[in-house]
This record gives structure tokens, C-alpha cells and sequence, in this order.
């Protein structure tokens, strides 16, 4: 009986602890990004315990007329991710993280070959960044995506994504 009150005692200890750490538990924002999926996008973050988070992204990337094939093609995209934070020395809200996640995306264009519907997987690593008198987190974020169904351009295969954050925290 006396084992099961001191585990009893110390879960709660670890559980107010890892609830006492978080810097924040959710946020929104803008989510700018570099890949070929999504140029701007929404993105919402939650932590579901002090290491963990789930990201979520709505991205869109117009057609921008880079080339002869670039133009009527637009793209539209969902990703989710799972994100496990470290802290980053003594700084107070700076962690860095891994993780990995899914993305589907439609490329809308004007030429069949370059259109359809993406679906692929990514790990992701990055930093991110809470500010300690404000309601606003930073992050940025490298997502190399490997596609297994037609992705844009007709590829099937490797694409680089990275991305800038900033969100309002609440």
C-alpha cells in the first residue's frame, strides 16, 4: 500500500511539473513557406503535454509565372505533424524539435500533367521560440516530403519544404 501511495504521490509530482513547464498550450498564425506546396498558409499548434505538439497547416501557393508551365497552377495544401520540444540551454521559451508528420495536397492548373492530388510524409526539426512578455511564439522548420502519390509537377519522390511561423499565442 505504501508503494502504491509514494508512485501515486510522485505521477502527480512529474504531472503538475510537466503542466508547470509548458510556455504556452495553443497558438495561431501565418506559416510562410519554401517548398513547392505552399507559399502562405494558417497554422494552428497545440501542445498535448509539455514535450508534445500537434501542427497543423493550411497552405496555399498561387501561381506565381516562373515558366511556361508555371502559370494557371496553384496549389493547395493540409499538413499535420507530431513535434517533441527540448529546451535550448537556460533560454526561457526557446526549445528546438523533431518529429514527423503528412501532408495531401491538389495542384490546380491548366495543364493535366502538372495537376492531381499529393500525398506524402515528412520528418521535421526546428526551433521554436515564445516570447517571455508576449503573446506571440516563433518557429522555423525544415520538412523534406517524401510523395507517394502524383505530386506537383508529375513527381513522384523527394520535395523540400522549410517554413517561417509567427502566431499569436492563447
Amino acid at each position: 500500500m505504501k508503494i502504491k501511495l509514494t508512485l501515486l504521490a510522485l505521477f502527480a509530482a512529474f504531472a503538475f511539473t510537466a503542466s508547470a513547464q509548458s510556455d504556452y498550450k495553443n497558438s495561431i498564425g501565418i506559416r510562410l513557406g519554401g517548398g513547392y506546396y505552399d507559399l502562405i498558409g494558417a497554422a494552428f499548434k497545440t501542445f498535448i503535454s509539455e514535450p508534445a505538439a500537434l501542427e497543423f497547416d493550411l497552405g496555399f501557393k498561387p501561381s506565381i509565372g516562373y515558366g511556361v508551365y508555371s502559370d494557371g497552377i496553384t496549389n493547395l495544401s493540409l499538413s499535420g505533424a507530431y513535434q517533441h520540444h527540448f529546451p535550448i540551454g537556460s533560454i526561457e521559451g526557446f526549445k528546438w524539435f523533431v518529429g514527423g508528420g503528412a501532408i495531401i495536397a491538389n495542384t490546380f492548373s491548366d495543364y493535366e500533367d502538372w495537376g492531381g492530388v499529393s500525398i506524402g510524409i515528412f520528418p521535421t526539426g526546428g526551433v521554436d521560440y515564445k516570447l517571455k512578455n508576449a503573446p506571440f511564439a516563433f518557429s522555423a522548420d525544415l520538412r523534406p516530403t517524401a510523395h507517394f502519390v502524383k505530386s506537383y509537377g508529375g513527381i513522384n519522390g523527394f520535395l523540400f519544404n522549410s517554413g517561417l511561423t509567427a502566431r499569436y499565442v492563447f
